[in-house]
């Protein structure tokens, strides 16, 4: 009953690190958090709350901590930088495999459905259950972007697609259009893998609109993934600059998040001719 207590607290109390202003001091102290929802998951393996924290936390700090870092890094430390992907990489699984197993729970054999019948798998879980959706296909979807090389990882992109689809039908507004930002990156594979650049563009209108612009996320991923295929340099720029002008303080909840997003963007910025072959010629791009 203790464990209980003490895992409902965890699972159910304030965020105070997504309220933080302090990216380094969150880095130190979160490793100690995900490890306490572990050791209590040893006791209470079937805690849906516990296990949605946990996948929410490993996903969050592999990608702030561990894939930010290693793609600020410059080609002098490339080593170091694909160990530390590597590592990222196997957080994100982690975190995939505390979703799968919360979503087991209610949906009996909705793993391996998943890879089988993607489509038919996701249409089973019902609106109390969009979080785990969207948290489940974040962790899975960034261990593929990290592990291109490995096909049995990238065949399940369809599982992906599909848990992300259904949380969009059960609920597109969920937190503040982190669904449509979640669709950017899908949209933005190549057309032969079902993507589309227009309708990319299409959920990072509608993730802007239901964020009210106050989230510097869908600016961020629009822009290093469909300005940056489709080589629009000037619209990357515009982009980047709207992340930039996001206050931190205009939603706490959003504060750590803008912060780490924000450095990211100074950093694409700073990279912009490693990421365009052509020199920028015009004073704006395309409009997003």
């Amino acid at each position: 009953m203790a464990t209980n207590a003490v895992a409902n607290a965890i699972a159910n109390g304030p965020d105070v690190y997504s309220t933080d202003d302090d990216p380094e001091l969150v880095r130190d102290a979160v490793p100690f958090g995900l490890k306490t929802m572990e050791s209590l998951l040893e006791v209470v393996p079937r805690h849906r709350g516990l296990l949605l924290a946990a996948c929410r936390g490993y996903t969050q700090y592999a990608y702030a901590f561990v894939q930010l870092d290693a793609d600020l890094l410059g080609p002098e430390d490339y080593d170091r930088a694909v160990a530390m992907r590597g590592r990222a990489e196997r957080l994100y699984l982690r975190a995939r495999d505390f979703g799968l197993r919360a979503l087991e729970i209610d949906y009996r054999g909705i793993g391996q459905e998943l890879r089988l019948a993607p489509e038919r798998a996701a249409a089973r879980v019902r609106a109390k259950d969009v979080p785990l959706l969207y948290w489940t296909a974040a962790a899975w979807g960034s261990a593929i972007s990290l592990g291109k090389d490995q096909p049995a990882l990238v065949a399940d992109l369809g599982a992906v697609m599909a848990l992300v689809r259904r949380a969009l039908e059960l609920d597109e507004s969920f937190d503040g259009g982190s669904l449509h930002e979640a669709m950017i990156v899908l949209e933005a594979l190549p057309p032969a893998m079902g993507g589309s650049a227009a309708r990319a563009r299409e959920h990072y209108r509608r993730a802007v609109e239901l964020s009210r612009g106050g989230k510097a996320g869908p600016y961020v991923t629009l822009a290093q993934s469909v300005s940056v295929m489709t080589q629009d340099r000037a619209e990357f720029r515009r982009l980047l600059h709207k992340a930039l002008e996001v206050d931190p303080d205009r939603d706490p909840r959003q504060r750590l998040a803008t912060i780490v997003l924000q450095r990211w963007a100074r950093s694409l910025l700073a990279r912009e001719d490693e990421l365009f072959l052509e020199p920028d010629t015009l004073e704006n791009g395309s409009e997003p």
